[in-house]
């Protein structure tokens, strides 16, 4: 009876328990919403006052003052009407380097751009222009320039991108950069190192045709300024000149293009010292030969060839320094006269001892001596012991002695004390005829080699400077 009783208490209590626990639930979900919608309120609010907060103004954007954002600058100013006209001025800043065998130049310069946009006109009640860097460029239009013949270029980045732009009230816009560019320079070396070479570099619209883009000079002639401390190692710069023309495409039409021409004269002192001078002194060496005597063979050959190798090393290291073109160079002329005039000093030899040789042929025929008994004249026997010999006095024309008749003679002469040796009378002579016998022993042909290679080759120098300087 009693579990029965307890059984309907717990009944009775069990439905009352069960709302007060979905109640409490209710109430805090409830409060949980409260707070989340207190916070979102107080929030908005904070935002609110900070808007009415007058002491703090958020500036405008560069877009917004530009109004950038209400224009589409991938259309060029003025689209549909006259071609926008676009100014050019140029400062150079430096020549880095000209390359005969690349045939290229490498140029740094200031490359400013002039336009008017009207879609970037603003309000300034001072009239002040405002200026922006590189980050700006890509969001509004400007001008395509390209140089016409460059092989690589580039715009100097340190410490940041070297681009400036300036914008004006009126939608006036100068947009400069600093560019370091290498372009083609078609050079002609017929007169070098005696040359003077004209290049120029290109500029010219890539999109824009002269219906779209008029290029021009900003201030005429004046537009290209040079800095006054520019200077090459090999080149003295004439003059630098601005011009314009127009280049035509088959398939899109005509372009503007503006040219920064410059003129180029080389200095030829280097050239003189490295080549011209040494050539010049193996040709004056050459023609010592012709002052040795006939029967020095050794002597005469290896000057001969000595010249003829140092004529061949200085024309392989002219070559090596410069492009190779089809045609003869100013330098090859003088290199080639010179080489050919040692060459002919060899040459001129081998005729002499040619002729020579035959001489004394014709000379041993008629004595009819027999083969291995010569007799040698004065300059035979000079060329075989190197001491020279007179003829009248101690020269002996019989066949040489044999070893018993030198050992007689030797034993003779140690019973002369106060007589002269022959070696002593031989050195007493050529103290005074050593000039006489060489002239006198001398070829025809070295003879007039002496007077003709000289003279020659002074008429050649005289021609050569005159026609290239």
């Amino acid at each position: 009876m009693v579990l029965v009783m307890k059984l309907l208490f717990l009944t009775c209590l069990w439905p009352t328990a069960v709302l007060h626990s979905s109640h409490s639930q209710h109430h805090r979900l409830h409060r949980r919403q409260q707070m989340s919608f207190s916070r979102k309120h107080n929030s908005k609010r904070e935002i609110k006052m900070r808007k009415l907060d007058s002491t703090k103004v958020r500036p405008l954007k560069t877009e917004q003052l530009l109004h950038i954002e209400d224009h589409d600058f991938a259309l060029r100013p003025g689209f549909g009407g006259s071609p926008i006209p676009v100014g050019i001025d140029v400062q150079v800043e430096s020549i880095d380097s000209i390359s005969e065998v690349d045939m290229d130049f490498t140029m740094t310069l200031y490359l400013r751009h002039y336009w008017k946009d009207e879609r970037l006109s603003f309000r300034s009640n001072k009239n002040k222009s405002m200026t922006f860097d590189g980050r700006l460029i890509k969001k509004i239009w400007v001008p395509d320039v390209f140089f016409v013949h460059s092989k690589r270029s580039f715009i100097h980045d340190t410490t940041v991108e070297n681009i400036m732009l300036r914008v004006y009230p009126d939608g006036n816009v100068l947009f400069s950069l600093r560019i370091t560019v290498s372009a083609m320079c078609f050079m002609d070396f017929s007169r070098f190192p005696l040359d003077t070479q004209n290049c120029s570099l290109e500029l010219e619209s890539y999109a824009y045709n002269e219906d779209d883009l008029m290029l021009y000079w900003k201030h005429g002639n004046k537009s290209l300024s040079t800095d006054e401390h520019i200077s090459l190692s090999q080149f003295f710069i004439e003059e630098f000149s601005a011009s314009s023309g127009l280049a035509f495409y088959s398939s899109t039409g005509w372009y503007n293009r503006l040219f920064i021409n410059f003129a180029l004269r080389r200095h030829i002192f280097f050239f003189v010292l490295q080549s011209y001078f040494p050539a010049m002194l193996m040709v004056m060496l050459s023609w010592v030969s012709f002052w040795i005597d006939r029967r020095a063979v050794p002597a005469r050959v290896s000057l001969g060839i000595t010249t003829v190798l140092t004529m061949s090393t200085i024309m392989t290291g002219v070559s090596a320094s410069m492009p190779q073109v089809s045609y003869i160079k100013a330098v090859d002329v003088y290199l080639w006269i010179s080489f050919l005039f040692v060459f002919l000093s060899v040459i001129e030899y081998a005729a002499v001892n040619y002729l020579t040789t035959i001489e004394e042929r014709k000379q041993l025929k008629k004595r009819g001596k027999a083969s291995g008994m010569y007799s040698m004249d004065a300059v035979q026997a000079m060329a075989f012991d190197g001491c020279y010999h007179d003829a009248d006095e101690d020269l002996d024309l019989s066949p040489f002695p044999e070893p018993c008749e030198e050992n007689e003679t030797r034993a003779s002469q140690t019973n002369i004390s106060n007589a002269d040796t022959p070696r002593l009378k031989r050195k007493r002579s050529l103290k005074g005829n050593v000039g006489r016998i060489i002239l006198q022993n001398n070829h025809v042909i070295d003879t007039y080699s002496r007077i003709i290679f000289p003279s020659v080759y002074i008429v050649f120098n005289f021609f050569y400077w005159g026609l290239y300087i």
